[in-house]
């Protein structure tokens, strides 16, 4: 049996592979959400939302729809959602938002093609409480390269780039982004 830290770094080390935009990655985020609606709780589960680089179109991008759901009590949905995405095949991590073992804490699951597959999904269960700010902002960034094709260009070409240079080290893909963001974020700031 797989201990907790052997599965962060199994997953933290599967492959990073960016690929042209694919058309086929809204209806996979409308299948997905209609998936969950029908599965869980009713009363815990609000808003979902389609982001990161497969909500872009035209933006090369993992080939991973992201999700960021509104849940409304992130006990409950240790209790209650866990089971029923794990049930189902679901990775399911009680992860950190700000780097290792610092909360708060929220519910992240990985969907796969099939058990030990490839990924589909990444599914991020936060609340709209204020700690949880930086993940709600991320739909601005998510807008601006909607609305800002060279910079969304820009964007895929550092991805391309990093994932050729960390193709197993998701974490060092993820730190290359930060800069890119972070300027995109401080335009918006100043807007």
């Amino acid at each position: 049996m797989e201990s907790l830290q052997e599965r962060v770094q199994r997953v933290l080390k599967e492959e990073v592979a960016i690929v042209p935009y694919d058309a086929r990655w809204p209806e996979r985020f409308r299948q997905e959400e209609q998936h969950l609606r029908t599965v869980l709780p009713r009363e815990l589960v609000g808003r979902i939302e389609h982001y990161g680089s497969t909500a872009v179109p035209g933006l090369a991008a993992k080939p991973i729809v992201d999700m960021l759901i509104e849940v409304t009590d992130l006990e409950a949905t240790r209790a209650l959602i866990a089971p029923v995405l794990q049930a189902d095949g679901y990775d399911y991590f009680w992860r950190p938002t700000l780097g290792d073992d610092v909360p708060p804490w929220y519910a992240w699951f990985i969907k796969r093609d099939q058990p030990g597959g490839t990924r589909t999904h990444h599914l991020h269960m936060i609340t709209k409480s204020a700690e949880f700010a930086e993940h709600w902002r991320a739909l601005l960034f998510r807008d601006y390269l909607r609305t800002h094709r060279d910079v969304a260009r820009d964007y895929g070409a550092l991805k391309v780039r990093l994932a050729e240079e960390h193709t197993h080290d998701r974490i060092a893909y993820t730190r290359g982004k930060s800069e890119f963001i972070a300027k995109v974020m401080a335009k918006l700031n100043t807007a």
